[in-house]
């Protein structure tokens, strides 16, 4: 389990491997080539976390149980339950029979936006569309991106080629996400893994509010397609930004330019695609 919230929180700390992967007997088929085989494998755990806000129970998501006080956080920011992580009273996470409990505690005043939307709120992922009751909340403005960097290719692909180092639960199971905040020149400062896109990013924004590391100094990059969710969380964190493996929806597009975030997709060894730069930030 992490350190409790009151304690410091090392820079790049990782939840230990026993709270993401289990080790099963597994046997090898060969295809196209030959080699039957029994073996272990690493297999990623994927488990019910209840998230409780004042007592209440607010979502159910499922995700990978490591990290889980960094995903609480993040949560929550990225839910509008707060606006700034020391708005969070307390954190307690705690192992229920079938899953996991993640409680959330606020003071009242922000009780109260918690449980107007838990009436309504129905979750099975962290999809950013549950408990939303009409397509105007979907498409409501998002905050425009003010924080600027002086960025180029050269740190896009200094990042893509150190985020393996930072994906022990990928290595391992094959199944997992990855969420990394970027410096400037291309440095990963920070990342965390989960079986959901949308976890990983959620734990990451949790663990830069944690660590004191502003979002808005760096870029962050995705081990995930691009779709829309990801951009409104990259942007409600504030960070102005977003690199991701794979290709962007028409929605993702369309809202990063909106709210002028720098979009890079189908970021590679060999290229990516600049989809949205209003600002020119990439050299």
């Amino acid at each position: 389990m992490r350190p409790g919230r009151d304690k410091p929180v090392p820079i790049g700390y990782r939840a230990p491997m026993d709270t993401e992967t289990i080790d099963l007997p597994v046997r090898r088929l060969g295809l196209a080539e030959p080699g039957d085989a029994k073996l272990t494998r690493s297999i990623a755990i994927e488990a019910p976390v209840s998230v409780e806000v004042g007592g209440i129970g607010y979502a159910v998501m499922m995700a990978t149980p490591a990290d889980l006080e960094d995903y609480a956080i993040g949560f929550a920011l990225n839910e509008g339950l707060v606006e700034t992580a020391d708005q969070i009273g307390r954190v307690d996470v705690h192992p229920i029979e079938g899953g996991w409990a993640l409680r959330i505690w606020l003071p009242p005043e922000r009780n109260t936006i918690a449980l107007e939307r838990a009436r309504n709120r129905v979750s099975e992922s962290s999809c950013g569309l549950c408990g939303i009751e009409n397509i105007g909340e979907v498409l409501r403005p998002l905050p425009a991106v003010t924080a600027r960097i002086a960025t180029d290719r050269s740190a896009i692909a200094a990042a893509l080629a150190t985020l393996g180092d930072h994906q022990p639960l990928g290595r391992a199971t094959g199944a997992a996400h990855a969420a990394a905040f970027c410096s400037p020149a291309g440095g990963v400062r920070l990342a965390r893994e989960d079986v959901g896109r949308h976890n990983a990013l959620d734990k990451l924004v949790g663990a830069l509010a944690r660590t004191g590391i502003d979002p808005a100094s760096g870029f962050i990059l995705l081990s995930a397609r691009c779709s829309y969710e990801l951009v409104e969380k990259t942007v409600r964190a504030g960070c102005p930004m977003l690199v991701t493996i794979s290709a962007p929806t028409s929605l993702a597009i369309e809202r990063a330019a909106a709210a002028g975030l720098t979009l890079v997709t189908l970021a590679r060894p060999d290229s990516a695609l600049i989809v949205s730069d209003a600002h020119g930030m990439i050299a």
